[in-house]
């Protein structure tokens, strides 16, 4: 999972603001197996309707839950809760006794009698409250979407659920939705009709794992080194198309395969793009979900393209990442997963951190970025990384993620784990004279384990030093399992790299999380902040709180494309001649003047030791 939040702060911001193996085999019974019909064509107070066909249920009770949580997500989201009118039925048709037992769970009485069972679904964008940094009830990307004729975001966790003890038996899952629309997915449909699909997994594990996303067809395919790639997209003004973006998700996937080499066999592989109208029903929390061939993602439609794309380029590598960990190396607490009553591995540091930082890896490797930005994005992890508890144990933190105060602590997986990956990186390319790095260190754990082998949690340590050095084995009880900071600047030495000071132009409209700007949700205004102190663009100018900004060198802007406004503001250049058109006091006026960014002393990360440019070299691009 990758949640988007620095890079989305300002659209988030001014729109909160309010002025493994299968136990299946062919010898079976026929009647071992569950049958769900979802209906996409009548559609009724936004709700789709389920049915459920039961296997044959040997015991007086049963029980039928839907999931707590769901993996990758590492939150509870309680998916019962958005489940109504649930009825069990026999073969006659009459209605056995259900009583609801939890959020997410109910018994069904008489269930060796059970033929059926029906329920409504509600979807979850309609009602997040998130303000567009993951904070919604659920996280989007793990979310449901119906929005009837246009769009259907099928996350079979939200609309699918299993019978006590039968998680293992294989599901055929039949949707039938409008022709007009068109349903994005890597399973594969056996229905050829264009008004019905069907798919089949040989377990539950696998149905949650192949998320769809039924739209107006749009979408591209192309092939990487045998991996099949499909991009579907659905923009709700049709502003961005799977076309438009698919020459850089190509360019970025086929240096992801080179980076990866062997350690990939994925021959199918999904890109879900649903690009949120930002209106107060539908998503708000921004970033992507993986799973084994597929990566949802949800991103506001009102990102100018190029920043979409740099956005889709860092939660899509980041999730296409994760085929290695931990889709491919993981503990059993993941590959036996609990979807109502979870017990989480320790190992975030790995499934998560080193997965964010392959992501940023993979692009110095391959070209995509300069050293001095890789500098600068490790630099800033660093940063946000001190920001949170340092003396707690990894390890710990990853166990018990879904309680506070572990929760709290969920964020630094992508700073301070990324940071235990480089570091660990380092350690090996320097003990191996240049010729190994973590990468290969997962593709030996790879190969010792895949998909359908999990470790034991507390014996992954062990297994690390024995393909590495004593001295990762000790990094790891030190910095990852022990209470101790990391001395960043310890290992970041060991490659010629130190830290350095220098003044850098910040933001004109925000500092931090806080803006300068917010938005009149009635007139769609852009409003300079009253009673606040402002920065040197502002007092140059001889802007106010409380002016609107009507519009930027003869453009105008409003919340409709406020994004567009933030991002022209990056490309803008000290001393610059800009021209604002302001209203103040219920009056236009022109105000002219040059552009003055306010500056900030920033710890930053440079290479200056040329004694160690070959292990440099060899940690960057080997």
């Amino acid at each position: 999972m990758k949640r988007i939040f620095f890079a989305l702060a300002f659209a988030s911001i001014f729109w909160s603001c309010k002025t493994a193996g299968t136990a299946t085999t062919m010898s079976k019974p026929a009647l071992q197996k569950v049958v769900v019909a979802i209906n996409l064509n009548d559609i009724k107070e936004d709700k789709v309707m389920v049915a459920v066909t039961s296997p044959k249920i040997s015991t007086d009770e049963v029980t039928y839950s839907l999931p707590k949580i769901v993996p990758g997500t590492y939150s509870i989201d309680d998916y019962g809760k958005y489940i109504e009118d649930l009825k069990a039925f026999d073969s006659k048709g009459n209605i056995l006794s259900t009583t609801k037992t939890d959020e997410n769970t109910w018994t069904i009485k008489n269930a060796k009698t059970l033929a059926k069972i029906t329920y409504l679904v509600n979807d979850t964008f309609d009602t997040e409250k998130g303000s567009g940094f993951g904070n919604a009830d659920i996280f989007s990307p793990a979310g449901t979407n119906i929005d009837a004729g246009k769009n259907f975001m099928i996350n079979m966790h939200g609309f699918v659920g299993y019978f006590q003890d039968k998680k293992d038996l294989p599901y055929t899952v039949s949707i039938s939705h409008p022709e007009t629309l068109w349903g994005a997915t890597s399973i594969t449909d056996l229905d050829s009709s264009t008004t019905n699909d069907v798919f089949t997994t040989p377990r539950y594990a696998e149905l949650v794992e192949n998320p769809i996303m039924y739209a107006k067809p749009d979408y591209t395919t192309f092939t990487v080194d045998g991996m099949d790639i499909l991009i579907g997209v659905y923009s709700p003004t049709g502003k961005v198309t799977a076309e438009s973006i698919t020459p850089e998700m190509k360019t970025m996937m086929t240096a992801q395969k080179t980076f990866l080499g062997k350690i990939n066999a994925t021959k199918k592989y999904s890109i879900l793009l649903y690009l949120s109208s930002m209106t107060p029903t539908d998503a708000k929390g921004f970033g992507a979900l993986e799973h084994p061939t597929a990566t949802t993602v949800v991103l506001p439609e009102m990102m100018p393209k190029e920043e979409l794309v740099k956005s889709m380029q860092d939660v899509v590598s980041h999730e296409f990442f994760h085929i290695v960990t931990p889709l491919s190396i993981h503990s059993k607490e993941i590959h036996y997963f609990d979807y109502n009553t979870p017990k989480m591995s320790q190992h975030l540091w790995m499934y998560e951190g080193v997965t964010e930082y392959f992501a940023n890896l993979f692009q110095i490797n391959q070209g995509l970025i300069t050293e001095e930005d890789f500098y600068t994005r490790m630099a800033e992890k660093i940063e946000h990384a001190n920001a949170m508890n340092d003396t707690m144990p990894f390890t710990t933190m990853s166990a018990n993620v879904l309680t506070e105060p572990y929760k709290a602590q969920y964020l630094n997986v992508y700073e301070k784990g990324a940071l235990i990956g480089m570091c660990l990186d380092i350690i090996i390319r320097e003990k191996s004279n240049g010729e190994r790095g973590i990468l290969d260190l997962m593709q030996k754990l790879s190969t010792e384990y895949g998909a359908a082998k999990p470790f034991n949690d507390e014996e992954l340590f062990a297994k690390i030093t024995s393909f590495t050095y004593p001295e990762v084995g000790a990094f790891l009880t030190t910095y990852v399992s022990g209470p101790n900071p990391i001395p960043y600047d310890t290992y970041l030495a060991k490659v010629g790299v130190t830290k350095s000071m220098e003044k850098v132009p910040g933001n004109v409209f925000l500092k931090g999380q806080m803006p300068y700007i917010t938005v009149n949700q009635a007139t769609k205004e852009i409003i300079v902040i009253p009673n606040m102190e402002l920065n040197t663009f502002y007092t140059n100018l001889g802007l106010k709180g409380g002016d609107i900004l009507v519009s930027i060198n003869d453009k105008p802007y409003s919340l409709d494309n406020i994004y567009e406004m933030i991002a022209e503001s990056l490309k803008w250049k000290e001393d610059e001649t800009i021209s604002v058109k302001i209203k103040r006091d219920g009056k236009e006026q022109i105000i002219k003047g040059k552009v003055k960014f306010p500056y900030e002393e920033k710890e930053g990360l440079k290479a200056t030791d040329a004694t160690k440019n070959t292990l440099k070299e060899a940690w960057l691009k080997s």
